[in-house]
């Protein structure tokens, strides 16, 4: 009985340890996946912490770079899908942008008039035609285009003689008050106001080429027919409105090449001095020049003689305000600003983006000056979520050493802007890095070549003298897209382009 009684038992406690058993294996397996996801979890996000922590250090070591020494660097690295800043070194300090200020013009620009935005120039009179004879003013109204062309002016003639007219009895007037008559921003250098850099700023202006250099004049160097004699000069558009002193002379060939080309302030006459050697190459200047609307009104009284269009009468050129009952003759429109914003971006025109200010300023304030359009950029940055007591504003273009921003208000507005209905138009805008074609490359078409690299950075570049920048994208070998900023100020010398690519490609490599 005893021996039944201690088998049974045993029986029921093996039967009892076999139902309880797959429940308990249940348990512990289910507890033993949960502990494999939180250590695949935990492995992820030190994994993670591991590639964070060696992008610092490579960055960092790289900031380490003696020719750093004594100037200010500001760098802002963010995820381009989540917005998280992924590295930074002194970030918030506000720094000179150099073109990197086109960066907020643009994005402005885009959002507050759109794409499909054009500017136009308008032929007008307050006369009438009887015969052959125009008989009243022939007005030309600038509103702003700064792709306006000799071409164009030709035109222009083109269809006034289209329709009868021989001979203008009035006057031809310049009409360039659709903004202010201020030429030149505040802080432009007085040395620069007479390269294209730094050419005025008119609503009636006209650009020597397809890259839309507004407000200039190619002047080009060549030698002359043996040594001694005097160097060559041509002018493009042809123009009586530019004066060129020539005391350049030719030497033989062989000798060195030194030739300077520059205008003197507050006139019209370009000097050339210096030495050009038989069979040397040719030496070429883009010249702004004093008072655009002049320089509009001259070509186009060349371009109506062209077309045997006859001024009678003691009657002028000269600069004026349309007459209100004026009537409509002809009219160019611009390209739109989405397909402007290839020169203007790519090979940072910096008369677009001061003539786009102002073009903000009229359309929503009614004045076509640099206040008003500063003014709508700031409203449009602010919009944004940029924090605009960290950021001042006094041009379009970057020219000013007096624009200040930090790297990680760059890369905010850079993140921010990816929603935008007109993104696509901005990024399109950006030179993209080793690519030849300059209206691709633009700026970047000789950097950033290697395998990573090219084709892969969209950028702005940004250069003052002691004022280096470059922010934009990047897509890591991993599949992440990074936002960047790079901003290097007050430096004296050495390559910081080199240091900046040097940035960029180690967040290409990751």
């Amino acid at each position: 009985m005893i021996q039944r009684f201690y088998r049974s038992r045993a029986f029921l406690a093996v039967l009892a340890l076999m139902l309880i058993l797959p429940f308990t294996v249940g348990e512990h397996a289910g507890a033993t996946n949960d502990v494999q996801k939180n250590s695949t979890a935990a492995e992820s996000t030190e994994t993670t912490s591991t590639e964070q922590t060696s992008l610092t250090e490579e960055l960092n070591a790289i900031l380490q770079d003696e020719r750093l020494a004594g100037a200010l660097t500001g760098v802002s690295v963010r995820n381009a899908d989540n917005g998280e800043i992924v590295y930074a070194h002194n970030e918030d300090i506000r720094l000179h942008p150099a073109s990197n200020q086109k960066i907020l013009t643009g994005a402005a620009a885009l959002a507050t008039l759109g794409g499909d935005y054009q500017f136009s120039t308008e032929i007008l009179t307050d006369g009438v035609v009887r015969g052959k004879v125009l008989q009243g003013n022939l007005y030309i109204k600038g509103k702003g285009d700064p792709t306006l062309l000799k071409k164009d002016l030709d035109a222009f003639a083109k269809e006034l003689k289209a329709k009868g007219i021989e001979k203008i009895n009035g006057d031809i007037i310049g009409d360039d008050s659709w903004y202010d008559d201020v030429r030149l921003s505040t802080d432009l250098n007085w040395d620069d106001e007479s390269n294209y850099t730094g050419a005025q700023v008119s609503a009636l202006t006209l650009s020597p080429n397809e890259d839309y250099d507004m407000g200039t004049v190619i002047v080009e160097v060549t030698a002359g027919k043996k040594a001694g004699d005097q160097a060559q000069v041509s002018v493009t558009p042809a123009t009586d409105y530019v004066n060129i002193v020539t005391e350049a002379a030719t030497v033989a060939k062989g000798e060195s090449k030194s030739i300077s080309i520059s205008r003197e302030h507050g006139t019209n006459d370009i000097i050339i001095k210096g030495k050009i050697p038989l069979e040397g190459s040719a030496s070429r200047s883009w010249v702004s020049v004093w008072e655009p609307t002049g320089y509009v009104l001259d070509v186009f009284a060349k371009s109506l003689q062209e077309q045997g269009i006859k001024q009678i009468g003691k009657n002028e050129v000269k600069r004026g305000v349309t007459a209100k009952d004026a009537v409509l003759l002809a009219t160019k429109q611009s390209m739109p600003l989405k397909e402007l914003f290839l020169p203007f971006m790519k090979l940072s025109n910096n008369g677009h983006a001061e003539m786009i200010v102002k073009a903000m300023g009229k359309e929503i304030h009614g004045e076509g000056s640099w206040e008003k359009g500063l003014d709508v950029v700031e409203s449009q940055l602010t919009s944004f979520g940029l924090d605009m007591e960290s950021i001042l504003l006094r041009d379009g273009s970057g020219m000013s050493h007096k624009n200040l921003i930090p790297a990680e208000q760059l890369t905010k507005l850079l993140y921010e802007i990816q929603d935008e209905p007109w993104y696509p138009q901005f990024e399109h805008s950006l030179p993209v890095a080793g690519i030849s074609d300059r209206l691709v490359g633009g700026t970047l078409r000789n950097r950033l070549k290697g395998e990573n690299t090219q084709g892969n950075i969209k950028a702005k570049t940004g250069s003052l003298t002691g004022a280096n920048t470059l922010s934009g994208y990047v897509t890591a070998k991993n599949g992440e897209k990074f936002i960047f900023s790079i901003m290097m100020n007050n430096y004296i010398s050495g390559s910081m382009t080199e240091i900046q690519d040097r940035i960029v490609e180690t967040l290409a490599k990751q």
